[in-house]
């Protein structure tokens, strides 16, 4: 396997993920639309709410429900206004974050695992930041760390924690099974708990996935709002002209000459093949998939691929 330029690109700390929670403070999931209830508020939300919060006083117009007029402020301006509320959404958010051994691939900054890793508590503490509960799954070859949603720095922490440690445990001298089915057996457990109402953000390559994957997400997003971060390293979309690389499914190795133009081109198919796979799958679903690169700071890259989710959600 590559190995990051960088010592501190192969794994990543809890202190480094909890010390995201300043960077994460200017992301947004979900854009919400506009109302068409009375006191509903100028945006709503599928979601269902935990009550209604004041948001402003505005003059009355034609089919405003007469229960919103503020009589003071009428009697005072001696025109008639309306008191505008917006409902206060309950919308817990389970995280999903693979650290498989596809995972432990880097070939500029780091592995592909720390990607993951850092978009899964910038999703976290933004969430946490908004008001709801979080909770979560990480997942490696052979096992699942499951998390609750619940409303606290310290449930988030407790997630950095369960990410890190599993982080902490991929190495190149891997030696067990591959999993592709951990991510099927991961997404079950999810929707063993999110029967409605929740946010879903599923982080990883998507190595392995099958009709299987397609159609728990499917049952998943028909009650709940999905989100799928596929993180990707882009080594194979530029390879260099010469040397050769080592490659290991966990059991055994081999060596690709990369000065060998056969090899070149297969490599080159394989990587296409698996990208126009991955955005017919996406096309299929219907879901959002926002492609990381492990390859960049995975802040601003977030960032900007939810700016634009929501730009192309307002266009609709």
């Amino acid at each position: 396997m590559a190995a990051a330029s960088t010592p501190e690109g192969v794994h990543i700390s809890t202190d480094a993920l909890v010390a995201l929670e300043k960077r994460a403070r200017d992301l947004s999931f979900v854009q919400k639309s506009r109302s068409h209830q009375q006191l509903a508020g100028r945006m709503q939300s599928s979601m269902r709410g935990r009550g209604l919060t004041f948001e402003e006083l505005r003059d009355y117009l034609p089919g405003d429900d007469i229960r919103s007029i503020d009589w003071r402020v009428t009697a005072r301006t001696n025109k008639p206004v309306v008191r505008v509320y917006s409902e206060e959404k309950e919308r817990p958010a389970l995280i999903v974050v693979d650290q498989r051994i596809n995972m432990f691939f880097g070939s500029k900054r780091q592995m592909k695992s720390v990607t993951a890793a850092q978009a899964a508590m910038l999703c976290a503490w933004r969430i946490l930041g908004s008001g709801d509960r979080v909770g979560g799954f990480v997942f490696n070859n052979s096992d699942i760390d499951e998390l609750r949603p619940h409303r606290s720095r310290e449930a988030v922490i407790k997630l950095a924690g369960k990410i890190a440690a599993q982080n902490g445990e991929l190495n190149a001298g891997f030696s067990g099974q591959a999993s592709p089915s951990a991510l099927d057996v991961s997404l079950q457990r999810v929707a063993g708990i999110a029967h409605h109402d929740h946010l879903i953000i599923v982080i990883s390559d998507f190595d392995g996935h099958s009709a299987t994957t397609r159609d728990i997400l499917l049952k998943l997003s028909g009650r709940n709002d999905v989100i799928c971060i596929l993180v990707y390293d882009p080594f194979l979309l530029d390879l260099p002209a010469s040397g050769g690389i080592v490659v290991s499914g966990g059991g055994l190795q081999a060596e690709l000459p990369l000065r060998r133009a056969d090899v070149r081109q297969g490599i080159g198919a394989f990587a296409r093949d698996r990208g126009r796979a991955l955005r017919d799958w996406q096309r299929a679903l219907g879901l959002p998939m926002l492609p990381v690169s492990a390859a960049e700071d995975t802040a601003p890259q977030l960032r900007r691929l939810l700016e634009q989710a929501a730009w192309r959600q307002r266009r609709r």
